[in-house]
């Protein structure tokens, strides 16, 4: 209690951090208030029956922190930002100068490419934005649009999305944190009020073992996230004696920390994202005259609507992301050659190529144990919805895993923050 109330004030009398912690609270408020201006021509009640009975549309609407609950200007969320990002994590793979460009040109090159990430948000905001505004004309929640309004309304909605995009970057910049995982833990932790007063509304007595037993497993999950989240493995380093002049320089051992789960949160934003942008499409799709089309999005739309098959896919796409990512964010043969030239090697391994292996074998042991706990986590809520009946859980499963790794996250930014001044 003592450390917390030391870490408070020293936040809140570092003028700096007090108002990278302001920038950030004002960027979120900001946001919670454009999720609640609406676009023109809404069928409020038809959008509420719409999306309560439907989990894709639940799972998207939290990805759009609520917006999509009001068919705000903000409606997309920051889904089109996420899927440009996969797209060109993706590209890396396929082409080299982009791996090049962001793994060995520095900050440079890593600006140039998440440039490049921001320019295909545009055309995916607005391809997804039509797409969205078709499927829910068909459904009667909006109004027939002339072309007038109908373009109108599709630059409001993309232009909004690319504001979602500015705005994170603003909180990763002049903020704490990552902005875009913020942005998403604020949609989330603003739809509890309501859940809460539903599952309040709907109690049964009856089900209270049910409920102690949901609420256990909450504890659990919880506790499992910040374990393997905080978990580490330490590899021994140790740095060469060198002798200039009269004084001898290195002989430290030190240690390289391998964390189980190097790709965080990613994975779950990731495979959510790939999940949920073909459904959109389909959606769309099923209402083109066209009878093969037509036939076609109705098998690949029930085919996506299987519980089964979306809780094999969930779990393979988090398992492989996790995988992906950490392969695009640690690499062995850089790190293997940075000891190289300073002068440090891992005690019983040679330097060069077979301090890479050794580092690489020991990464993907520990990435396996993180994409395991990461997909069996991603699911677990499937399974006990199957089992249960009940809706809501798939949603809250999700939720949780994402609103416990951002605040993990949030709280050691912070920390560092702190450890900075003080030093």
């Amino acid at each position: 209690m003592s450390n917390f109330i030391h870490k408070l004030k020293l936040i809140t009398g570092d003028k700096i951090l007090r108002n990278r912690i302001l920038f950030t609270l004002f960027v979120l408020v900001l946001f919670r208030f454009m999720a609640v201006i609406p676009i023109p021509g809404i069928d409020t009640l038809r959008l509420e029956q719409f999306i309560s009975g439907n989990d894709f549309f639940g799972l998207l609407n939290i990805f759009s922190g609520g917006g999509l609950s009001n068919l705000s200007i903000i409606m997309l969320g920051v889904s089109p930002y996420i899927t440009s990002s996969i797209i060109m994590q993706l590209m890396t793979v396929m082409f080299p100068k982009l791996k090049a460009m962001y793994q060995e040109e520095g900050d440079a090159g890593r600006k140039k490419f998440a440039q490049y990430s921001r320019l295909l948000t545009v055309p995916l905001a607005l391809v997804q934005g039509y797409a969205f505004i078709t499927l829910l004309q068909s459904q009667e929640i909006l109004a027939k649009l002339g072309t007038f309004d109908l373009v109108t309304n599709l630059i409001v909605i993309a232009a909004g999305s690319i504001l979602l995009m500015w705005l994170g970057e603003l909180i990763s910049e002049f903020g704490v944190g990552n902005g875009v995982s913020l942005l998403i833990f604020a949609g989330i932790v603003s739809v509890l009020p309501s859940s809460i007063g539903r599952l309040l509304f709907t109690f049964d007595t009856s089900q209270l073992p049910m409920y102690i037993g949901f609420l256990a497993a909450t504890l659990l999950i919880v506790w499992g996230v910040v374990i393997i989240t905080e978990a580490e493995r330490p590899i021994p380093v140790t740095y060469a004696k060198q002798v200039r002049g009269n004084k001898v320089y290195g002989g430290v051992s030190t240690y390289l920390p391998l964390r189980v789960n190097q790709a965080g949160v990613i994975p779950i934003i990731f495979a959510l994202s790939i999940l949920l942008f073909p459904q959109m499409i389909v959606r769309f799709l099923t209402n083109v005259d066209n009878p093969f089309v037509q036939k076609a999005s109705s098998f690949l739309l029930a085919l996506l609507s299987n519980q089964t098959f979306y809780g094999v896919a969930y779990f393979l796409l988090v398992f492989v992301f996790t995988y992906f990512y950490t392969a695009i964010t640690f690499d062995p043969d850089s790190i293997s050659k940075n000891l190289q030239r300073s002068g440090a090697f891992i005690p019983g391994v040679r330097p060069g190529v077979s301090t890479s292996s050794h580092i690489a074998k020991i990464l993907f042991r520990l990435t396996m144990i993180g994409a395991l706990f990461l997909g069996v986590i991603a699911v677990l809520p499937l399974i006990v919805q199957a089992l249960s009946g009940i809706q809501a859980v798939a949603i809250g499963g999700t939720s949780l895993l994402i609103v416990v790794s951002v605040v993990i996250e949030l709280v050691k930014k912070i920390d560092a923050q702190i450890s900075a001044r003080e030093y």
